[in-house]
């Protein structure tokens, strides 16, 4: 959503300082009725608002108040485990509108952003609603990206940002597309696909294909479900498609044998542990047993490979889980990931270029209690 309809100027007279405040469940008939008067289409509803006055470490529901009247409300979203805000929603009360309010509301979002933590913003809005355009670029939002059909109307958006910390251009090294991944477990395939196009616009992205790549890297068995990807099994399978890879894994042994309890699986997966070592061997992929650094990662980038690193899930959504992400851009503060999974953010705009703080990515990039860290660098075919 975020796209707020800015009016004209009205002529009606503020009564009261506007305040502007946390909902609370009062405001609860207020917030619906002004959307109803406000969206046709896409509207939240009843219970969506209730969910975000009930979580306020997720979001932030500010409405301005002129003494009792609902002048309007922002509803951002704070994502977990990253610096990132999202302008979900903003409106203003037809009768307010031409009174700065939706200017208000939004300097107040990003203030309310800034406390938590977040240091970008980010928004869409319709193509077709000039004025709430010229708002955010008047307020320093910059245009960097577009969607068709994105509305229930089928209406395009664009895509804006702005960085509510600092004035710092981010630097984006490369274009990397994004894939959203089709199963819980197919994240290793969704990242080594997103890799591999974006060094060659020949390839192409598909459920097949990402299925294809699972069978050929997994590694049988997980803790539950179906078996991960192992870092050695997505290299082999980005070489078979003609790209090199490049693999650093901080310890040695069969990965992930510590998360399960039957002897029979273990068995299991360190037989197809030593398959992928004697495979890779038998093709010359390198492999570091080593610790895998920022320094490396953002050397790799600059020189246009693509890193895919494998990150624990806790800060996400408190779930200790293996989970493959590519590493699409950097800057002095942050990593900025492309995450296929877009189960624990709200949009999958929201997957893409999605900061990470250097420190907090330290914590993520690891995982189990040996806090094995790992990471492949897929390269064009020399």
């Amino acid at each position: 959503m975020g796209d707020d309809r800015v009016a004209h100027d009205v002529a009606n007279d503020i009564k009261h300082d506007i305040v502007i405040q946390p909902a609370t469940l009062g405001d609860l008939p207020a917030l619906l009725e002004l959307e109803k008067k406000t969206f046709d289409l896409d509207r939240i509803s009843r219970r969506s608002f209730r969910r975000w006055l009930a979580h306020p470490r997720h979001s932030a529901l500010l409405v301005a108040k002129d003494g009792l009247a609902l002048a309007g409300y922002i509803l951002i979203f704070l994502h977990q485990g990253t610096r990132l805000a999202r302008l979900y929603s903003i409106a203003v009360s037809e009768n307010y509108r031409g009174h700065r309010i939706g200017q208000r509301l939004l300097e107040a979002g990003e203030k309310t952003a800034r406390e938590a933590g977040r240091v970008h913003m980010r928004l869409e809005v319709r193509k077709d609603n000039p004025g709430a355009i010229a708002l955010y670029e008047k307020l320093g939002y910059q245009q960097f990206g577009f969607y068709e059909d994105y509305y229930e109307d089928h209406a395009d958006a664009l895509r804006y940002q702005k960085r509510i910390l600092s004035f710092d251009a981010t630097q984006w090294q490369m274009v990397v597309p994004w894939y959203r991944q089709t199963t819980r477990f197919t994240c290793g395939p969704a990242a080594v696909m997103m890799a591999m196009q974006a060094l060659s616009k020949q390839y192409t992205m598909t459920r097949s294909e990402e299925m294809a790549l699972w069978r050929e890297a997994t590694t049988i068995f997980m803790t539950s479900g179906h078996g991960g990807c192992h870092p050695l099994g997505l290299a082999l399978a980005a070489h078979k498609r003609g790209f090199d890879a490049e693999v650093w894994i901080s310890e040695k042994g069969p990965l992930f044998i510590d998360g399960v309890r039957s002897e029979d699986k273990k068995a299991v997966i360190k037989l197809v542990h030593d398959d992928f070592v004697a495979e890779v061997r038998a093709a010359g992929i390198k492999v570091h047993h080593k610790e895998v650094t920022q320094q490396l990662l953002t050397r790799e980038l600059k020189k246009g490979f693509v890193p895919i690193v494998m990150i624990s899930t806790w800060q996400m959504d408190s779930k200790r889980t293996p989970h493959w992400v590519v590493i699409s851009a950097f800057d002095e503060e942050f990593l900025y990931l492309h995450d296929p999974d877009p189960s624990g953010l709200q949009t999958e705009m929201d997957c893409q270029y999605l900061p990470v703080a250097r420190d907090d990515f330290a914590r993520m990039a690891r995982f189990g209690k040996n806090r094995l860290r790992t990471a492949l660098v897929i390269k064009p075919r020399r």
